[in-house]
């Protein structure tokens, strides 16, 4: 898949496809792929191309077999790109076809998945508990948040955003949950400049020495 940008025009009909479209430069392009391999690779799960697309080829009209012209994608994307790194930016700039009520099933989805890893990694800030499930999911449907899901991101890229605003509007009184470490060292001045990283900023703002033990 490492070939030149080098297309002929012609048709290739593909069934059973889902299609990811990417509009640049006034021009439209599609390439066809495997719906649950879509996400899998913007989650990162999916690290092989070969199983993600249906075809290496572009197309400017997947559904009519149309293949995108050479110098369209010579403008587009530059003379130097090979087809697998054009349709790496395709996947991850452009936006996956489906019908609205599947749109809306997927959205609802991430959002679950995002409440799902601040139950898991933020506590109340007051009572230092984790969140019920239902609750933060209300809280990312307040108004004041407007927190929109997005299946080009990852549900924990999407909770590292949306946690400051929640803070900021006070919709949850939230805060990272603390992590419990135990370290381990072999001698005295070894342990002396653990702990003077530990009392010294930025540390010291988010870090609390329990106990020593000699």
């Amino acid at each position: 898949m490492s070939r030149a940008v080098k297309q002929p025009v012609g048709q290739k009909r593909l069934t059973n496809i889902a299609i990811v479209r990417y509009k640049t430069h006034g021009i439209r392009f599609e390439i066809a792929c495997y719906k649950n391999k879509v996400f899998d690779w913007r989650s990162g799960s999916e690290q092989d191309l070969d199983e993600v697309l249906q075809t290496d080829q572009v197309f400017s009209n997947v559904s009519k077999g149309i293949m995108a012209k050479e110098k369209d994608l010579k403008k587009a994307f530059g003379k130097k790109k090979s087809m697998e790194e054009v349709c790496k930016e395709i996947l991850a700039k452009g936006e996956l076809q489906v019908s609205d009520r599947e749109r809306a099933l997927q959205l609802d989805s991430r959002l679950r998945d995002v409440a799902s890893i601040i139950v898991e990694k933020c506590v109340d800030s007051i009572t230092k508990k984790p969140f019920p499930h239902a609750l933060v999911e209300r809280a990312l449907k307040d108004p004041k948040i407007r927190f929109i899901p997005d299946n080009r991101k990852s549900a924990k890229q999407q909770m590292l955003e949306i946690v400051p605003k929640l803070q900021e509007h006070k919709v949850l009184n939230i805060e990272r949950a603390r992590m419990r470490v135990q370290l381990t060292v072999h001698s005295k001045g070894m342990k002396q400049k653990v702990l003077e990283q530990l009392q010294a900023k930025p540390l010291a703002d988010t870090c609390q020495v329990e106990r020593e033990k000699e």
